[in-house]
Order: structure tokens, then C-alpha cells, then sequence
């Protein structure tokens, strides 16, 4: 049987240079549509059941982190359910994928893939749930639903978004957690959250990345955590529908998530930098991260960004932006696309289950918190 290799699906990337044998497979990763970013990749092998498949990227030397692939494993899937890891090397500028399949269909991702579709059956089922609501804040380019889900009677507002980077597919996973605790009746830290705050979440911000198999941008090329407060709705709609509904309810903390290429830790950034930086918010950031180290061990503080300078934070960041526009607690969460390595898993790295397991987890420094905001 011969080998028949595509991306031709939601979220699929991938450019087959050569595939005559399966011993020298020849790829290379697409760019982003309009802009000149590419790490993620996402594709189907049918037709090499029991074959041993070298599969080389041979652009990957110009992706936009390189150090994203040193000590990395490829995710693969037969069922699009359950994505285990794959020997992969980054050898002489390019990655190499080896792995021989069981079936005689595979698929090959940069992370476990979420689909707008995937999106589309987690809107649904949140509006199952008693006091969830759900706004259209606005339409992506290519027209697009850009979904919020509310729920809560509570006087504070909280805004939790994710996936302004469409490729790190970790941050809705995150939300699949967060929400499905959240919209629990019977947790009783989910129930005191929802009396005292009114939670306002897009768990996909970038929906034209998403489906366009993007890394980093939206479908006009913009970096959408580079567009906060100079968004127009010509380059970044989504971050421009975001603030005037921001400006309406006011964030009193904002959740920013995330994925980062080259650190293997889970890790928060927060607005240190920002012009008028507060006590309050750094006691609240120190509560908050404290409480989640505590509630989940996959989460730590000790290896993350550097601070930036005091008074230096780029504004157009999305916690940046928020702290400094509206005196919260802001906040960027970032989780690996390798594996969390002070608890590895050689199996399956950093997943989706265990993304799901810290979103819940989330909650907890939330309630720490409330009552300081």
C-alpha cells in the first residue's frame, strides 16, 4: 500500500516535499497564512501500518522557536483521542519523527489538536448547565463567532480567555477543566465563586488560527497578544471585540492562557512592568500564585520569564494591557508543549488530560483571592 499523507482537515498543517518511501519522508511545516511565523504541525499517515517511518522536517531549523524542539516528542494518535508521544530528534537542523504505526491510519501533531468543532460541542454543552449564558462579542475575519460564556451573580468580574495563540491547543484543553469545576453544582469552591464574582470566558480566541492549522496569528497576520489597545477591526477584531466588552465589566482579574515552546514547567507571568505597578496587585499575584502551587504540584514558580523592568511592560500585551487599564489582578499561565519535567510522564509529556486537571485546579487560588480583588 502506498503512503498517503494530509492536512487537507481543521487545524491541519503540513507540506509533503517527498513520501515515495517511508524511510525518507520529506516535510516541511506551512507558515502561518499571512505571516511569517510556523512551529505547529498537524497531519495524517495512511497506509504505513507496520513500516518504520522516518519522518524529517526539513524547515524546522526557521521555525519561530527553535528551542522548542530540544528534548521534544512528537504526539501521535489513532483514535484522535488518546495522543501518545513518538521518538523525535532535532539532529543537523532538522526534526525527525520515527515512529511505526499500528494502524494504517496515525496522525502526527505539535499538540494534542482542538478542533472548532471540538469548540463548538464544549459552548453547547457549558449551556446545559444552570446560569451559563452566551454572547457573540463580536466576528473574526472570516467570520466567525468569537463565543463568550458567562455565568455567576457575583459583583467582581473575572474574564478568563485562551488560544490568542491558535497553536497552543493546551489552553483550551485548560478550559475544558476550568469550566466543567466551575459549572459543578456540587463543588462547593466553584458555588462560593459564582456567588461572589460573574465569570466572562472565551475559551478560543483566535477561531481563524485555529482552523487555518496557524501557530501564532489570526487570519490577517496579526499576533493577537500584541494587539491590546491598538486593536482596529481590520487586523485583530477579536482583541478589539474583547475591550469594548472589557470596558462594559470592567475586569477585576484576568486569565490569560497559554502555551510556551521551550520551558518544560507550568508558570505564571504577571504585569511587574506595567507603569504604576501596585502593592495590592503584587500581594494579590503572590496570594494567588502561592494557593496554586498548593492546589496542583504540576504547578510551579521557581523556573519562568524574567521580570521585565520596572515601568518597561509592553502594553499590547493582554496582562499587561488589562492590570494597567483597569488596576487588576492580570495574569498569563503557561504550560509546556514537551512535559511538565519536575513530574515527568515518558509516555504521554504534558497533556491534555493533565492541562484539563490544572484548569480545574484553578479555582482554588481564585477563591484565595476573591475577597482581595
Amino acid at each position: 500500500m502506498s503512503l498517503d499523507i494530509t492536512s487537507a482537515f481543521d487545524g491541519g498543517n503540513i507540506i509533503v516535499n517527498k513520501a515515495a518511501k517511508p524511510s525518507n519522508i520529506r516535510l516541511s511545516i506551512r507558515p502561518d497564512n499571512a505571516s511569517d511565523f510556523y512551529q505547529w504541525f498537524y497531519y495524517r499517515v495512511s497506509g504505513g501500518k507496520g513500516q518504520d517511518l522516518r519522518m524529517v522536517i526539513q524547515n524546522a531549523k526557521d521555525a519561530a522557536f527553535t528551542g522548542g524542539w530540544e528534548n521534544y516528542l512528537t504526539c501521535a494518535s489513532y483514535d484522535r483521542d488518546t495522543w501518545f508521544r513518538v521518538e523525535t530528534a532535532y539532529e543537523n537542523d532538522e526534526l525527525i519523527i520515527s515512529h511505526t504505526p499500528e494502524y494504517d491510519s496515525v496522525y502526527y501533531a505539535y499538540f494534542a489538536p482542538y478542533s472548532m468543532e471540538r469548540h463548538a460541542d464544549l459552548i453547547a454543552s457549558c449551556l446545559q448547565e444552570p446560569g451559563v449564558s452566551h454572547r457573540v462579542l463580536g466576528q473574526t475575519i472570516q467570520g466567525q463567532d468569537l463565543d463568550c460564556l458567562s455565568v455567576g451573580d457575583g459583583a467582581k468580574n473575572i474574564w478568563v480567555i485562551a488560544r490568542q495563540h491558535p497553536g497552543e491547543t493546551m489552553a483550551e484543553w485548560w478550559m475544558e477543566g476550568f469550566l466543567s469545576r466551575l459549572l459543578d453544582e456540587d463543588d462547593p469552591v466553584a458555588r462560593v465563586l459564582r456567588q461572589k464574582a460573574r465569570f466572562h470566558i472565551v475559551p478560543n480566541m483566535n477561531p481563524d488560527g485555529s482552523k487555518n492549522g496557524n501557530l501564532r496569528t489570526n487570519e490577517a497576520g496579526a499576533n493577537l497578544n500584541r494587539e491590546w489597545g491598538v486593536a482596529t477591526l481590520q487586523s485583530s477584531p477579536e482583541v478589539y471585540h474583547t475591550i469594548k466588552a472589557m470596558d462594559a465589566d470592567k475586569p477585576d482579574l484576568c486569565f490569560d492562557v497559554h502555551g510556551d515552546e521551550a520551558l518544560p514547567y507550568n508558570f505564571i507571568a504577571g504585569a511587574e512592568g506595567i507603569p504604576g505597578y501596585t502593592n495590592k496587585q503584587a500581594q494579590n499575584l503572590s496570594a494567588f500564585l502561592a494557593a496554586y502551587k498548593t492546589a496542583s504540584p504540576d504547578f510551579q514558580t521557581e523556573k519562568g520569564y524574567d521580570l521585565t523592568a520596572p515601568g518597561k511592560a509592553n502594553l499590547t500585551m493582554c496582562t499587561n494591557y488589562t492590570a494597567h487599564a483597569y488596576d487588576c489582578l492580570a495574569m498569563t499561565l503557561e504550560m509546556p508543549f514537551k512535559d511538565n519535567a519536575n513530574l515527568p510522564d515518558s509516555d504521554y509529556g504534558w497533556s491534555p488530560e493533565r492541562a484539563a486537571k490544572l484548569g480545574a485546579a484553578a479555582l482554588d487560588p481564585m477563591l484565595a483571592v476573591i475577597d482581595k480583588l
